[in-house]
């Protein structure tokens, strides 16, 4: 038995908003986008580094203000590459936790937490 990796999805209710955050802001590519007929929602795969992410307009798929941990190396490149977006829906912070990681958080525009972490001194 081989556990391989698990991918979050994510409840979206706008795409454009999806598009701004997750692509333009975060630096995320589209993998694919599905939907089952014209005017149905969208499922969507997005990624960066490896990293798989799925957005989902459908009414069940992920749940609004989900938090998601991602372990990273280079969280101050992190940081300097999304200060300098300029993205005015947030301005998030490196923060260094008690339990020995420093933690960058970025919440979406649907409540959903995306917790780059990583830990001190790395």
């Amino acid at each position: 038995m081989n556990f391989k990796r698990s991918i979050p999805i994510l409840r979206i209710f706008d795409v454009d908003k999806a598009r701004e955050f997750y692509l333009g802001y975060l630096g995320f590519s589209v993998d694919f986008e599905h939907r089952f007929h014209d005017g149905a929602p969208l499922f969507m795969g997005v990624s960066r580094d490896g990293l798989p992410l799925f957005l989902s307009e459908h009414h069940g798929d992920g749940s609004p203000g989900t938090y998601v941990r991602i372990d990273v190396t280079g969280i101050d490149e992190l940081y300097a590459e999304l200060a300098a977006k300029a993205y005015k829906y947030t301005n998030p912070s490196i923060v260094e936790q008690e339990w020995g990681q420093r933690e960058l958080c970025a919440y979406d525009p649907f409540g959903n937490r995306l917790i780059f972490s990583e830990p001190v001194g790395a």
